[in-house]
């Protein structure tokens, strides 16, 4: 079983869910999930993790991501991008120096609302069912950040730009907000996703790319181990006679193992005596002591 983190590029058309499932087919093992849902019109990287690696999917699931998206101003829709019904449309009387103070005025921290098409739930239902029954109900606006906007293209009615954002933006609401500031109205046309943390668009694959992989033996090559996910962090290995320990799922003292990590002030990376990679260890309730957090016994050697 391959255990770790590839690297997708979801292509149109299909669902993040598609993408697992035929990555189920490609490696013929069913420990598959990804790290964040992205819209079947959507592109771009999609972290998919594989056997021990799908314990990283929620904290992969809240790094930073960084999209390349195509605005369309003078219409809304109900999904807030093109492929939804057009609810409204509006003649684009803006001037371009009004386009870009209206884009970077979202710069920053704001507070989103999230769309009806949407996996949130509420309730227990999910936000795209209810929409789907003709159904609309109140969502609260939830706080993400946009940690960088650069406008790459201005060509009414179409804007191309480029932004950074926290976990849980959708770039089509930003759209959504932008025209709905310059009183124009706008929705999300294209969306490319271009980086997850540090998973970038240069390095992923497509399915028919990873299936050729396979084919030619050189798909381990592609398979990032568990711990390139903690890149950065302390590294503590395990004295000999405390393998035991850490291979049973026990609380560790800074003293039982070797490296520059002196106080339990923050997660390490731990390695038993013999390099394997154990998991992350956080502080416990004593300043030597660490305690597991994520935990990969008989992960990738170093």
């Amino acid at each position: 079983m391959a255990d770790g983190i590839i690297n997708v590029y979801k292509e149109k058309g299909y669902t993040s869910h598609d993408v697992v499932a035929k990555m189920r087919g490609i490696l013929k093992q069913k420990k598959i999930g990804h790290t964040g849902t992205l819209d079947p019109m959507a592109e771009g990287v999609l972290p998919v993790c594989l056997g021990k690696g799908t314990k990283l999917c929620d904290m992969l699931a809240d790094k930073t991501k960084t999209y390349r998206a195509v605005m369309l101003l003078g219409q809304e829709t109900d999904t807030q991008d093109t492929t939804g019904e057009v609810l409204a449309e509006y003649p684009v009387d803006v001037t371009e120096d009004q386009v870009r103070e209206a884009v970077l005025s979202f710069l920053g921290p704001y507070n989103q609302i999230p769309p009806m098409y949407s996996a949130l739930k509420v309730d227990g239902k999910k936000l795209y069912e209810l929409a789907r029954a003709g159904k609309e109900v109140e969502r609260k606006a939830r706080p993400v950040e946009i940690l960088e906007i650069q406008i790459e293209s201005i060509e009414l009615p179409r804007v191309t730009m480029t932004v950074s954002c926290s976990k849980g933006t959708y770039i089509r609401t930003l759209c959504y907000d932008i025209g709905k500031k310059l009183g124009c109205g706008g929705c999300m046309e294209e969306l490319l996703r271009t980086r997850v943390g540090g998973y970038l668009l240069k390095d992923s694959l497509t399915l028919k790319q990873i299936e050729d992989c396979r084919d030619e033996g050189t798909l381990e090559s592609h398979i990032m181990p568990v711990e390139q996910a903690f890149e950065g962090y302390p590294v503590l290995t395990v004295k000999p006679e405390y393998d035991k320990l850490v291979h049973n799922g026990n609380t560790i003292d800074v003293n039982q193992a070797e490296g520059s990590y002196q106080t339990a002030d923050g997660p390490v990376k731990v390695y038993d005596s013999e390099g394997v990679f154990i998991g992350i260890y956080g502080p416990s309730d004593s300043s030597t002591r660490l305690k597991p957090q994520k935990v990969f016994l008989g992960g990738n050697h170093t």
